[in-house]
């Protein structure tokens, strides 16, 4: 079980102007720095690696300890701007721009003193107080924000981006699915219910997009392939018809036009990776891909603009995944819960369901950011 002074990670996305993924970022709640560095330098084989990783240390005073961290290249240490007036802090910034490392500076105020010389990539301050602070030291992010039009208001006040999990609040949603996306739910339930290939293959011919990007999905990195995929029957060959239900779930998570729809789509298959990640010892062998299809379905109402109703009740799914998604309850419920408390900024509520679970901190740290890793690593376009 995880103990009182184990080091716990919960994460949240970096999103642009356009509503784009431009970086991760992942809180650190340490007991002191050294135990956060160990935490880091434990997650080197499965560090993401697609985008900028904001790297905060929470409450913690960063201090010159921080550089016994082997950091990748894309790490970039989050200096709290309260933290500037210290002596040990001032250094380490000195030694981190020596070393080539980039940074940036949270909780940033008005009043916040920044050290001559000291340079920042980018600056995150409360984006709820309109309008932003004069003179921020780097590229504007806002913080703190409630729902998506809280996001419109900082971006007309100034801001260049957000970090958080606003775009998942404040959306309207529609009664019923969409047509074009009750085709692919059409398609799921060919594969669910064991129809025949050629079926599957007639459905799949009726829009050509779906057909490349499952291809595309099946051949990316993330699935480890020795040989390319080339159509839907060899997919059937090679994976059999259990696995691909898995990756035909990623064409209905990806079917949205919405413009927050690559966020919603990482955070979504992020949630399915570590839910597969975390309960695979947990579960019988077959039902790993349920896990996945589990966290990547419990956005999807949000990615479809409808209710969870709306869309799971035209799909034949498994009982445990609608009892965690529509009932709040079953087998799946615990690590869905995991991945959610995960994704905020609340130790205590995730410690909590890493010990009801009685997992170790640095197993469900290094499923977070393998999952993140994973589901940077699949184009939405």
């Amino acid at each position: 079980m995880s103990s009182p002074a184990a080091v716990l990670i919960t994460r949240e996305p970096v999103i642009n102007k356009q509503r784009a993924i431009t970086a991760n970022r992942l809180v650190l709640h340490a007991p002191t720095v050294p135990a956060a560095v160990a935490t880091l330098n434990g997650l080197a084989d499965s560090w993401p690696a697609s985008h900028p990783v904001f790297v905060s240390l929470g409450r913690l005073v960063p201090t010159a300890e921080l550089m016994d961290w082997q950091m990748p290249s894309n790490a970039m240490v989050e200096i709290p701007a309260p933290a500037l007036a210290y002596e040990q802090t001032r250094n380490l910034i000195l030694q981190l721009q020596a070393a080539g490392i980039q940074m940036c500076v949270s909780w940033y105020s008005e009043n916040a003193q920044i050290p001559p010389g000291a340079e920042f990539r980018f600056a995150l301050a409360d984006g709820n107080k309109l309008p932003q602070p004069r003179n921020l030291p780097g590229i504007a992010i806002a913080t703190g924000l409630p729902d998506l039009p809280a996001f419109v208001r900082a971006v007309q006040g100034g801001y260049d981006g957000a970090s958080g999990w606003f775009f998942l609040q404040g959306v309207p949603a529609a009664k019923e699915i969409a047509p074009s996306h009750a085709q692919i739910v059409r398609l799921l339930n060919l594969v669910r219910n064991e129809a025949e290939v050629r079926e599957i293959e007639a459905a799949l011919k009726q829009d050509v997009a779906l057909s490349y990007k499952l291809l595309r999905y099946i051949n990316s990195p993330a699935f480890g392939l020795m040989v390319e995929v080339q159509s839907f029957r060899h997919a059937v060959t090679i994976l059999g018809m259990d696995k691909l239900n898995k990756w035909l779930s990623l064409l209905l998570v990806s079917a949205s036009k919405d413009p927050n729809a690559p966020a919603i789509m990482q955070a979504a298959i992020a949630r399915g990776r570590f839910m597969e990640l975390i309960g695979a010892p947990f579960v019988e062998k077959g039902q790993v891909d349920n896990l996945f299809i589990t966290g990547a379905f419990s956005l999807i109402h949000v990615l479809l603009g409808t209710t969870p109703e709306a869309v799971l009740s035209e799909m034949t799914l498994p009982e445990p995944i609608t009892d965690a998604l529509l009932r709040g309850e079953g087998l799946y419920k615990p690590f869905l819960d995991l991945a959610i408390a995960s994704e905020r900024l609340d130790p205590a509520a995730l410690q909590e369901h890493v010990a009801k679970l009685r997992l170790r901190a640095d197993t469900v740290s290094q499923a977070l950011v393998a999952s993140v890793a994973f589901a940077d690593s699949l184009q939405f376009g």
